[in-house]
């Protein structure tokens, strides 16, 4: 729609500059942040997840924050783990049961995902990437829209918890959106845990 012409403009302009933004960050400060998020855990959350409540991660590729730690952790915990896996152009994402150590399929731009034969779950918890993320929950991710059709298709189902994982550079003061666009509940980085105004 023509009216949202300038929003979609405006994402275009910030996905360039955050995903330089993202990539200035030195490598090595990009695995100690990782690190970092690993170490918190999600044990900040209220009431704290029961180690059966079914979490939702994805693999790093490229610059993104390292999520393979803190996958580990939250398996030693008990905690049912699941990857997305895109069933096609403008289809929500389904996911399939992941553990550490899993051999994976590679997928279209570099995603890493479970088999077919992999048992398929409804997350509880979703941790999301993006390239960009406020505090009133808008979410910049990369213009597929996989996340917000699958999150608009999990909230009519049940309750669900959607966690952006970023490093602090990824925060801004307000991030373009349109009214279709699913709100994260949290944001989780190095330096913490920010609940989302909505």
């Amino acid at each position: 729609m023509a009216e949202d012409a300038p929003v979609v403009d405006a994402k275009l302009q910030l996905r360039a500059s955050m995903k330089a933004r993202r990539a200035a960050i030195p490598t090595v400060l990009r695995a100690e942040r990782s690190l970092q998020v690993a170490e918190r855990g999600l044990s900040w959350l209220t009431p704290s997840p029961l180690p059966q409540a079914i979490i939702s991660g994805f693999l790093a590729i490229g610059d993104e924050l390292d999520t393979a730690p803190l996958l580990v952790a939250l398996h030693h915990r008990g905690h049912p783990l699941c990857l997305p896996v895109m069933q096609g152009r403008d289809k929500p994402l389904l996911f399939r049961t992941y553990a550490p150590g899993d051999a994976l399929a590679t997928a279209v731009w570099g995603i890493r995902e479970p088999f077919p034969e992999k048992a398929a779950l409804e997350p509880d918890i979703l941790l999301v990437p993006l390239l960009a993320a406020d505090l009133q929950g808008h979410r910049l991710g990369y213009g597929g829209g996989f996340f917000d059709r699958t999150l608009t298709v999990l909230r009519q189902k049940k309750p669900v918890i959607a966690i952006g994982l970023a490093f602090e550079e990824q925060v801004v003061d307000a991030v373009p959106h349109l009214d279709y666009d699913e709100r994260l509940d949290w944001v989780l980085t190095p330096t913490g845990p920010r609940r989302t105004k909505r």
